[in-house]
């Protein structure tokens, strides 16, 4: 696996940008140390430098005048967020921590839950209450052991009822119950207008605990109409997790698998390299081939072009950690998405999409095509050398991906060839040939017309329960950087 690692002139950068800024209280971190870091950072990485002012190489002509824009605000959530290029439509995802350590816990699936995934749904977009369903239950977890299942409808937390503005606040705690509620129809089956949820007495009550999530969920073979399916669903592109998922392509290839469905409906992304891995599992006739390319703000593109411009190209691998991979060679995949489907998922479509033929099933996914890194507080803004005084760190967008063809700026999502919403009221059972969205696939492959589309329920999902981890939405990069990248491009 590549890994980020911005060495030398990067520092001799660094130190440059400090003798532009020189910092006066080099004991105690301060509000200014700390937005120091923040604005340096972005200076350097952030993609959308080129379009955010006061990010411009000769925004200050001194160093009080400096000091003073790095005093003004306070708050280094502000600070950093004021520095985002249209962050409620263009950069919806930069972000900053200020614990590191969990930060990297996350990107490596590691993380505190219940194990009760679900989504927020309402029925009226003027309406500020909302309602959860359970989408899946993580083994292993204390939801698992409480019972709690797929389709489970929860309506308040600890009696309260859940909204728009309390959601992630009355979900936040290590344990709390969940109030449990009813569909109901009213009696007209085929008319969800008029649909609403009954609240009843039962609870559950949940406890938080650390988790090390698989995101290989599912994986079995089914066999229909003489029909061996592969059904994969993987929930996060996770690289510690890399040598088992290519231990179950191994699986599919041994069985001699006649057809892929990767289920990435819950998948928000993750690493770059493993996108790369999964892709080239699942085709294996294109080892070297241009699987994506990269693009950067101005000062990194142009100097990439010119210095190293295959460092721009992402290519497709026949190898993971140095072993031999198990490729399928298929010429056709089906992909089952929804609007939590983001980022590294998308990659995945969006570079397949020019070799093989890609049947996406569901609904639109997020819109996500710009990677992001960790950037530390250390002269070389890596990991080695972080400022002992505190452990704020940012994971800010630092390229868009294009596929061979040159596709990107996806901001709306991509769609799907067959539409079908998952319903509240018909969740089905995942990995069952009978759930929907898997049935809309078999019914595909087999041609045999048992897949009759439903009508889309009036249920408006709003958000998915790991929207409250910042890097939810992550695709991340570990890509090398050249040791001489940075010395000609910053306050020239």
């Amino acid at each position: 696996m590549k890994r980020l690692n911005v060495a030398l002139i990067l520092i001799l950068a660094a130190l440059f940008l400090t003798s532009c800024f020189e910092d006066s209280d080099d004991t105690a971190v301060t509000v200014r140390d700390i937005n120091d870091f923040i604005y340096k950072g972005l200076n350097i990485f952030y993609l959308y430098k080129d379009d955010v002012p006061d990010l411009a190489n000769n925004r200050f002509s001194n160093d009080n005048e400096y000091n003073d824009y790095l005093n003004a605000i306070p708050s280094h959530f502000d600070f950093f967020y004021n520095l985002r290029h249209q962050p409620e439509n263009i950069d919806r995802f930069s972000r900053l921590f200020s614990n590191y350590i969990a930060l990297e816990q996350l990107l490596d699936g590691v993380f505190t839950t219940n194990g009760m995934e679900y989504k927020a749904f309402t029925f009226s977009s003027s309406s500020d209450i909302r309602y959860g369903i359970v989408t899946h239950v993580l083994p292993n977890t204390d939801a698992e052991s409480q019972g709690v299942k797929r389709g489970d409808i929860f309506y308040a937390i600890d009696g309260v009822q859940l909204t728009s503005k309390n959601r992630f606040q009355l979900t936040g705690g290590d344990s709390y119950s969940i109030n449990l509620g009813a569909y109901n129809d009213n009696l007209t089956p085929n008319d969800t207008s008029d649909d609403f949820i009954d609240e009843t007495t039962e609870t559950i009550t949940l406890s938080k605990s650390q988790y090390s999530e698989n995101p290989i969920f599912i994986n079995t073979i089914l066999n229909i109409e003489s029909k061996n399916i592969g059904y994969l669903m993987y929930n996060g592109f996770t690289s510690p997790f890399d040598s088992q998922l290519n231990t179950v392509f191994g699986t599919f290839k041994n069985q001699n698998i006649d057809e892929l469905v990767l289920d990435l409906r819950y998948n928000s992304g993750g690493s770059v390299d493993t996108a790369i891995l999964l892709s080239s599992l699942i085709t294996g006739q294109f080892t070297g081939d241009v699987y994506s390319t990269e693009e950067w703000n101005t000062e990194f593109q142009a100097f990439y072009e010119n210095q190293d411009p295959e460092s721009l190209i992402n290519r497709f691998t026949d190898s993971n950690d140095g072993s031999a991979i198990n490729s399928l060679g298929l010429s056709k995949v089906y992909i089952l998405t929804t609007g939590s489907s983001a980022s590294a998922s998308e990659l995945v479509i969006n570079s397949l999409r020019p070799y093989i033929q890609v049947v996406q099933i569901g609904t639109t996914t997020t819109g996500k095509y710009q990677a992001s890194t960790i950037v530390y507080d250390s002269p070389n803004f890596r990991r080695s050398g972080a400022n002992p005084g505190h452990t704020y760190a940012m994971l800010p967008l630092i390229y868009k991906s294009l596929n061979i063809n040159g596709d990107t700026d996806y901001f709306n999502g991509l769609d799907p060839d067959i539409l079908i919403a998952e319903n509240v009221n018909n969740l089905g059972v995942l990995g069952n040939q009978d759930e929907p969205l898997l049935a809309a696939a078999i019914a595909d492959i087999t041609n045999s017309g048992r897949f009759i589309q439903q009508k889309n329920s009036t249920v408006q999902f709003t958000s998915h329960s790991k929207d409250y981890i910042p890097a939810g939405l992550g695709m991340y990069s570990d890509k090398d950087i050249p040791t001489n990248l940075f010395k000609e491009i910053l306050f020239e």
